[in-house]
C-alpha cells in the first residue's frame, strides 16, 4: 500500500510543521522566506496579468509597479510569517508545558 504524504503539497511547501514542538531558528527563516518568496511572485504574476490586460502603461511604468509590487509584498509576507512563527512556537512551548505539568502531576 501507498503511503500518503503527510501534508498536501502546498502546505509541505509553506508550513511543514506540526507545531508539537517549537521550531529551531533555521526552520523559522525557511518558513519566513518561502512566505515572502512565495506570496510575493504570485502578487507580482496577478499584477503583470492585470496590468497587460489594461495595456495603459509603458514598460518603464510596468517594471516599477512590478518592482513596487514585488518589494511591498515581500516586507508584508515576511512579517505575517514572522508573526505565525512567533506564536506556533509560544503555543509549542505551552503546551510542552502543560503537558509536563500533566505528567508530574502537578495542577
Amino acid at each position: 500500500m501507498l503511503d500518503r504524504p503527510r501534508f498536501l503539497l502546498f502546505r509541505r511547501l509553506l508550513f511543514p510543521y506540526t507545531g508539537e514542538e517549537p521550531l529551531t531558528p533555521a526552520q523559522g527563516r525557511r518558513v519566513v522566506i518561502s512566505w515572502a518568496l512565495f506570496f510575493s511572485l504570485v502578487l507580482s504574476v496577478a499584477t503583470l496579468l492585470t496590468v497587460l490586460a489594461i495595456k495603459a502603461v509603458s514598460v518603464q511604468e510596468l517594471a516599477w509597479i512590478l518592482l513596487l509590487t514585488f518589494l511591498a509584498s515581500m516586507v508584508i509576507f515576511a512579517a505575517m510569517a514572522w508573526f505565525v512563527v512567533m506564536m506556533v512556537n509560544r503555543c509549542a512551548r505551552f503546551v510542552q508545558q502543560r503537558s509536563q505539568k500533566s505528567a508530574t502531576g502537578g495542577a
